[in-house]
């Protein structure tokens, strides 16, 4: 049977899991994932992984937190003033935010604590710092063109 190889287009069905076992992503709910291999779509060890893989073919893929969403940074996390948020909605904890960068670029906060005078945000990956399992099933394999 064949591999995929650059260009090939994969169906993946997939989960993700921490290292104590939460279930954090996969495919159960939306279906499989296309992916184009080769384009950067995925993370590099997955697509190194799927390389070897023929259809039907199950493998488990752990990324360490570096390689993954990164480590834990504290200095993502930063106080806001209440005042410089617009007042609907009201920020709750779990809310997400989207900042503008020194650089012009978009950061995604996530609200953890909302105080009187400010609101704490965190701008890390809900999964960073986290070493993840992915266990991947090729579902098919369609020929780059």
């Amino acid at each position: 049977m064949a591999t995929p190889k650059t260009g090939d287009i994969v169906v993946i069905d997939f989960s993700v899991t921490t290292a104590d076992g939460r279930v954090v992503g996969g495919t159960d709910q939306n279906g499989p994932q296309t992916v184009t291999m080769g384009k950067g779509e995925i993370m590099p060890s997955i697509e190194a992984a799927l390389e070897s893989m023929e259809v039907g073919a199950q493998q488990d893929v752990t990324i360490d937190a570096d390689q993954a969403f990164g480590q834990r940074r504290d200095d993502l996390i930063i106080e806001i003033p209440r005042s410089t948020l617009p007042p609907e909605p009201a920020p709750q904890p779990g809310m997400t935010l989207a900042a503008k960068q020194q650089d012009g670029s978009e950061m995604n906060l996530t609200i953890t604590a909302v105080g009187d005078e400010t609101v704490t945000a965190d701008g890390n990956h809900p999964l960073a710092g986290e070493d993840l399992t992915f266990g991947l099933t090729l579902v098919e394999i369609r020929a780059a063109a």
